[in-house]
């Protein structure tokens, strides 16, 4: 009795201890401490706050917009109303209409940071922790706890939220409670929460492409009936969401004309096709070709959306042919009574992969990309890394990507005087989950190729401490450092596409159509044969039919599993932690 109440507070002290470590980097700097007149992406929030809970709505996305004008989509805004509703019962004067520009009291900050931990809290963490029964549930409570571990610290995003301040937590909480959602069935929640998260922070587009077309694919999946029901479920859902999201801007409360300042806010094209360096392919390029000199703007908008869609098509196809594959037959007879569709589909599995291919051919080739943006294709790479085992492809892909990540924002860290926390979270995270490249003795290819950019990164380190840039080449680390990452993240796109292939195959969804054994029932649904994916990771086929797969092959690395039955007896799909 005693080692149950013990477990049951486990997850509590886990995410207490999550807690304490974003608590812990946020006592350091932020983003434009102490630096007049413009300081940085801490006071553009703090004067969101000010200007929602002074001005009217009709304002919000026109007022004084050299200075931090409001440039996120509208649930942003009300949650920085709700913000400076509360911080203003505090003390009025931490947000004091243009009076209070700039201010760096010791209570704002503490209220400031205060309000990232709660949000992140309220929406990321229980989503972490929905993941992890939802998509791992074969797992044993152990390894889940232990995924959980390596979710929660994930250093990315606490050091750009945390220190750096941003609320990036509270967009990729949204997607990821949509996953949850679609993982058990529920769509509908799924495609609310997927548009909050839109509402929150135009990122989110990156993974459109993945969840629309996943939807998508469920309904062809379902057949012309229940699909279209579905379809139009989920297009009444969406749109509704929307409207309610941006209806302080549209008619009766404001004129049509009005619903242009936030989009035009929101999709910044006069802005050019990047500002600093980002470790994507139009940095690491323009070092030969020099993109703004030879070509208009308006070129390279198409030229980027050209090559953003590309990169995901794979993705795209690959999800639509897979629901097409494995769809429901229809019956010929007429049926008495209806029978309920099945809630998870097969094609689930690929809905990470198409993530992680659809966010990275964003963040790789769209327009007007930021280094922190890298955390939106780090989300759903991260939660692959959660379901794989040490040695596998996965983990070691998973790790690089994400220490690279890291990495990739130095330049903006380092500004943000973040190197100790930087240097802290690295060593911790790695540490927790005893990875460490150097130490391993018999190397895989994918193994050696980390080797080589872990050696460049400190080289890196190293030769930035020791020598001064010379004048002719001010930027020289900051592009060296693009160089380094946007190969890594280009293979992780790769890699992707290729899983995203494999995984399909795996399902059934690119062989050819299996064929029922027996007549069915009248008024019975016919299905492909289902997939049952257990916790290390293998597809088991639960009809007699065998998938047409590569012997071995692993299908998805979440441990996610159709149906109710859990599996305890493997666990070669656990995340290993050591002390």
């Amino acid at each position: 009795m005693h080692q149950e109440n013990l477990k049951a507070w486990i997850v509590p002290s886990l995410v207490l201890a999550s807690i304490w470590v974003k608590w812990a980097v946020g006592l350091g700097s932020y983003s434009g401490q102490g630096t007049p007149p413009m300081y940085g992406d801490y006071e553009a929030q703090r004067h969101w706050m000010e200007l929602t809970i002074h001005l009217p709505t009709r304002r919000w996305y026109t007022y004084d917009l050299q200075y931090w004008g409001l440039d996120y989509p509208p649930l942003t805004a009300y949650v920085s109303w709700l913000c400076g509703i509360v911080g203003s019962w505090i003390d009025s004067s931490w947000f004091a209409l243009d009076k209070s520009r700039g201010i760096e009291s010791p209570g704002s900050k503490v209220f400031m940071r205060g309000t990232v931990l709660f949000f992140d809290t309220l929406v990321y963490v229980p989503a972490l922790v929905m993941f992890v029964r939802v998509w791992q549930g074969t797992r044993s409570s152990r390894t889940q706890n232990l995924a959980l571990v390596l979710l929660l610290l994930q250093p990315a995003l606490i050091l750009i939220d945390s220190g750096h301040f941003q609320y990036n937590s509270v967009m990729l909480g949204f997607t990821l409670l949509a996953m949850n959602f679609f993982a058990t069935g529920q769509d509908l929640l799924g495609a609310i929460c997927f548009t909050l998260s839109l509402g929150f922070k135009q990122m989110a587009l990156y993974y459109a492409p993945a969840i629309g077309t996943y939807l998508l694919a469920k309904c062809v999946y379902l057949g012309p009936r229940e699909g279209s029901k579905l379809f139009i479920r989920l297009g009444i859902v969406t749109v509704t969401s929307f409207l309610i999201l941006f209806l302080p801007f549209l008619p009766p409360f404001a004129p049509l004309s009005a619903v242009l300042d936030p989009i035009t806010r929101i999709f910044p094209f006069n802005r050019g096709l990047f500002e600093d360096k980002v470790a994507n392919f139009w940095c690491a390029t323009n070092v030969v070709l020099k993109w703004k000199l030879w070509a208009a703007q308006g070129a390279l908008i198409k030229l980027s959306t050209a090559l953003t869609a590309f990169g995901f098509l794979p993705a795209v196809m690959t999800l639509l042919y897979s629901g097409y594959k494995l769809r429901i037959e229809p019956v010929t007879q007429e049926a008495k009574t209806t029978p309920q569709p099945p809630k998870q589909t097969p094609i689930l599995p690929l809905l990470p992969y198409a993530l992680l291919t659809s966010s990275l051919s964003f963040f790789l080739f769209s327009f007007q990309v930021h280094e922190k943006t890298i955390l939106v294709p780090l989300l759903p790479m991260t939660l692959l890394l959660s379901g794989s085992s040490p040695g596998e492809l996965t983990f070691e892909l998973g790790m690089l990507m994400n220490n690279v990540a890291v990495f990739s924002m130095w330049p903006l860290l380092k500004r943000d005087g973040l190197g100790v926390q930087y240097i802290a979270l690295l060593v911790l995270w790695n540490r927790l989950l005893g990875y460490n490249p150097f130490r391993t003795t018999k190397r895989s290819l994918i193994q050696l190729a980390s080797l080589a950019v872990y050696t460049a990164c400190f080289a890196f380190h190293l030769a930035e401490l020791l020598i001064s840039p010379p004048a002719r080449l001010p930027d020289i680390f900051p592009v060296l450092n693009v160089l380094i990452s946007t190969p890594v993240f280009a293979l992780v796109w790769l890699w992707s596409i290729k899983r995203g292939i494999e995984v399909s195959w795996a399902l059934g969804g690119l062989g050819s159509r299996s064929k029922a054994t027996q007549k069915p029932a009248s008024g019975s649904i016919v299905a492909k044969p289902s997939v049952e994916v257990s916790a290390d990771g293998e597809a088991h086929n639960s009809s007699e039919s065998v998938l047409p797969r590569a012997s071995g092959m692993r299908t998805v690395s979440l441990g996610f599993a159709q149906g109710r039955r859990r599996k305890m007896s493997s666990r070669s799909g656990s995340v290993d932690i050591r002390s």
